[in-house]
């Protein structure tokens, strides 16, 4: 009995994946203001604060991630001023991370990429303040000796999908929808 209740618990982790844990992330963000150049930016990073990737064999198969809203943060800017944007993106202005303090990405498919570097499109739900849509976004994925990694091309995603909108309609003329991300993520 113990022999078949084993098979079974091994054949399950071959038919549905073996779950890798997140062990090292770097999201990076970008927003533009309505004339896009770096003098009308900001920059900063956002925390995976935990996560999962799927593997079958050696593919990539799903996966989610948790990302903390309550530690984004500009980097190109220090001292008040940027103490200030934070305290902005962490009101009701932007994410509102006293009410929706992490936000979400579930894979729900990884199809081959015909670019050399960015072998793969993946494509997910992501769920910010409780809005979630799909997006999807080249990356490049690699797995060898137990340890997977993804590296996404630098994607975009509009805000407006996700009510994250100045409360004043005036102020969202000024600030361009796209919010552009670069993530990199290792799991094992």
């Amino acid at each position: 009995m113990k022999k078949i209740f084993l098979l079974a618990v091994v054949a399950s982790g071959l038919a549905f994946g073996q779950s890798k844990k997140v062990v090292a992330s770097d999201v990076h963000w970008w927003g533009y203001k309505v004339a896009k150049s770096e003098a009308s930016s900001h920059e900063g990073t956002v925390n995976v604060k935990s996560g999962d990737m799927i593997m079958k064999g050696n593919d990539l198969v799903g996966g989610s991630f948790v990302l903390d809203m309550t530690s984004i943060s500009a980097t190109d800017l220090s001292g008040d001023y940027q103490q200030k944007l934070n305290g902005h993106l962490k009101n009701g202005d932007f994410f509102e991370v006293e009410k929706f303090p992490t936000a979400s990405f579930k894979i729900t498919s990884v199809k081959k990429n015909s670019d050399k570097i960015y072998n793969s499109l993946v494509t997910g739900n992501l769920t910010v303040k409780g809005k979630t849509n799909a997006i999807t976004f080249p990356a490049k994925i690699a797995y060898s000796k137990g340890v997977v990694s993804l590296v996404s091309e630098k994607f975009s995603f509009d805000r407006q999908k996700f009510d994250v909108a100045y409360k004043s309609t005036m102020q969202d003329v000024f600030v361009k929808d796209d919010i552009e991300m670069l993530v990199k993520v290792t799991a094992k």
